[in-house]
């Protein structure tokens, strides 16, 4: 990956020992040089898929960019949060994003994150995704990706390495989706008030007081903001709550402190929600999710 930015001081010397981590973790073969962490690197690669990977410390955000290549990012651990022209996405520990190709997004990273990334080539096969969307990767799937980041960049297509490859893309079209987007609206009135809400997602301010942010009258704020979300701004507002409190959650944050800082009033109203969207408890889910 590319365009990295963070806290001052934060990335300094960062890529160095990320390029030492990859190669370490993946198990590259002794005197193996390591890879490159610059997506521009895999872009134009002689091959249908390449792999890489890369380590980003906490608070490291990817300024917006898009890639010629599709793009599977997968997080081995930590919580990265990515955001495009039209959703944000939550990508918690052991699920994958796919963005395809030439779409603009911004990654933010909460806490340590440990990234396999994919570059694909979309016009190998027609059953690929479409759009960006969140999902479930399997434990043959986390063991063939982990596999490709140890393979020779342009790897023998007609040897098992092909083979890993074509059965990754097997999987990626087969894996079920989940829920962990928001929708975000066209509207740059409307994108302002989302914007400050997915920051902080604890405002209190009222359905009155995000009108007169977006400087329009309550019924023109709401019609609008269900016309281009596809919810009201109350369940919009509410998701992304639940969604930073999942991305809380499985960084080990207590139910107790997630629930405050997310803008419930108790850890119990917290926790009935929870359960009213996920169909379990916050522990319970975030438990059987890892």
């Amino acid at each position: 990956m590319q365009q990295h930015s963070s806290r001052p001081g934060q990335r300094r010397g960062a890529v160095k020992s990320a390029l030492s981590r990859a190669s370490a973790s993946d198990n590259a073969a002794p005197g193996t040089p390591p890879r490159s962490t610059r997506s521009i690197d895999y872009q134009d690669v002689p091959r249908p898929v390449a792999a890489l990977a890369d380590e980003y410390e906490s608070g490291t955000v990817q300024p917006r960019h898009s890639h010629k290549r599709a793009q599977v990012l997968y997080s081995i651990s930590g919580v990265a949060s990515v955001t495009t022209d039209h959703a944000s996405y939550i990508l918690p520990p052991q699920r994958a994003l796919w963005i395809p190709s030439g779409v603009a997004h911004e990654m933010a990273c909460r806490g340590h994150v440990s990234v396999r990334t994919l570059y694909i080539d979309e016009r190998v096969r027609g059953d690929l995704p479409e759009a960006c969307r969140v999902f479930e990767v399997s434990d043959l799937l986390r063991e063939l990706i982990i596999a490709a980041v140890r393979m020779p960049i342009e790897y023998d297509e007609q040897s098992r390495d092909g083979r890993v490859m074509r059965l990754i893309l097997d999987e990626i079209a087969s894996a079920p989706s989940i829920p962990l987007d928001i929708s975000m609206p066209q509207d740059q009135r409307l994108l302002k008030v989302c914007r400050a809400i997915l920051e902080d997602p604890a405002h209190a301010d009222t359905l009155d007081d995000w009108a007169r942010v977006a400087g329009m009258g309550r019924r023109t704020f709401t019609r609008m903001f269900r016309r281009e979300t596809q919810m009201s701004f109350a369940t919009w507002r509410q998701h992304v709550r639940l969604m930073e409190a999942m991305s809380r959650l499985a960084t080990g944050e207590p139910v107790t402190a997630v629930a405050f800082d997310v803008g419930y009033n108790s850890p119990s109203a917290f926790t009935a929600m929870f359960r009213k969207a996920f169909g379990a408890a916050p522990t319970r889910y975030i438990s059987e999710q890892t």
